[in-house]
């Protein structure tokens, strides 16, 4: 790991992540064989691209696009509000949670039920009653935010995800669109969940087969139909990273479910976990006034960070040249700020592990005199 020393300067200003392209060429050695039609592995801190097939190829979502339904609904809906399941609602067919036409259910139900079961008629009874009852005004809304949040590859027709012609996404507009819907705390608690119960004691059970089984992961979404094939977005939180993984058109439930987990597996052994700062280790030192000596200096906080195996770590230290005295032992005096490139990974308060006290006027008087005499002895 590289470390450069820096005056004080203007903080970083950083952008938001985003999906980023991967590179043409062949596959990274080790990369698993993956048997769908397209998937993408990305870092959702740095978005790096750490593996991808197909990702900008439109495809047929399945329940996915639940992930949408649910975005666009919770603009226009309370998760308190009550609502009127509509009878078309209840004749959407496949997946269900068993809703009756004019039953009063929360929001939040069908959301739960949406997420977890994938119910179809959930989704339904959302979009119908955010758009009352108009179901193309409501696909409309799908579409104008799709655009809102910079889906290039992406059409919806019908809010409960069954085939349709029209109906397409690709897997990095899918990554997109689950990193967006995340930032939901409902969505971040419901798809967490492998069962849940909503009104009347329905049983909710979930799809996804890896929560609970491959640690670290916390969602997001499954899908399946015949023109789709079986398809998922994963979240997997761990060692400090996010890496989200999303496949689209595996021919079999088993098989999604190895090539996903081969695709977090592949996703961890691109990173290790670095200690770069421990609390009570020395970094560096720096001088102070009137010649007291240099104070050394730790992190507030021990700092450590996931990187790619394959890129270097950069340490910069923000410092000033020469610290006024008084210094307190514990006083905040520069940050130490960890990149990978042009990416911060992390950053720590640095403070003084000693106290240095300020001299009086004899002590400034005689370290003025012993620099004179200095400055003599050099131009002589």
């Amino acid at each position: 790991m590289r470390r450069a020393l820096f005056v004080p300067a203007a903080a970083f200003a950083l952008a938001l992540v985003t999906v980023g392209s991967a590179v043409a060429g062949r596959a990274p050695a080790g990369a698993p064989a993956i048997d769908a039609h397209a998937y993408l592995v990305v870092n959702a801190v740095t978005g790096d691209v750490l593996l991808s097939k197909n990702a900008d190829k439109h495809r047929a979502i399945a329940s996915l696009t639940k992930l949408m339904t649910i975005d666009v609904a919770l603009q226009r809906l309370d998760l308190n509000q009550y609502v009127t399941v509509s009878k078309l609602a209840t004749e959407a067919g496949e997946e269900s949670a068993h809703l009756r036409a004019g039953e009063r259910i929360k929001v939040s139900d069908l959301v739960r039920a949406a997420l977890i079961q994938s119910a179809n008629d959930a989704a339904d009874a959302l979009a119908g009653a955010a758009s009352g009852g108009d179901l193309k005004l409501f696909a409309n809304w799908m579409n104008d935010e799709a655009q809102q949040i910079g889906l290039k590859h992406t059409h919806f027709v019908r809010p409960d995800g069954l085939d349709a012609p029209g109906q397409y996404s690709s897997a990095r507009d899918i990554t997109r669109l689950a990193q967006w819907v995340m930032g939901l705390p409902v969505v971040r608690e419901d798809v967490r969940m492998r069962t849940g119960m909503i009104s009347r004691g329905r049983r909710l059970s979930t799809w996804d087969d890896l929560l609970g089984v491959f640690r670290g992961v916390v969602g997001v979404k499954t899908g399946h139909t015949d023109e789709a094939g079986w398809c998922q977005v994963a979240l997997m939180r761990r060692s400090g990273l996010q890496i989200y993984a999303t496949i689209l058109g595996s021919p079999s439930r088993s098989q999604r479910n190895h090539d996903l987990a081969a695709l977090l597996r592949f996703a961890l052994s691109r990173y290790q976990v670095v200690p770069v700062a421990r609390v009570g280790d020395s970094l560096t030192k720096v001088e102070t006034a009137y010649g007291h000596g240099a104070v050394p200096v730790t992190v507030s906080r021990s700092l450590t960070v996931s990187v790619r195996t394959d890129r270097p770590l950069v340490e910069k230290l923000i410092l000033p040249r020469r610290l006024a005295l008084p210094v307190r032992r514990g006083q905040h005096v520069g940050n130490v700020r960890v990149y990978s490139g042009s990416k911060l990974l992390g950053e720590r308060e640095l403070v003084a592990m000693r106290s240095v006290g300020k001299p009086g006027l004899l002590g400034k008087v005689g370290w003025y005199g012993k620099q004179t005499i200095h400055n003599l002895y050099g131009w002589l």
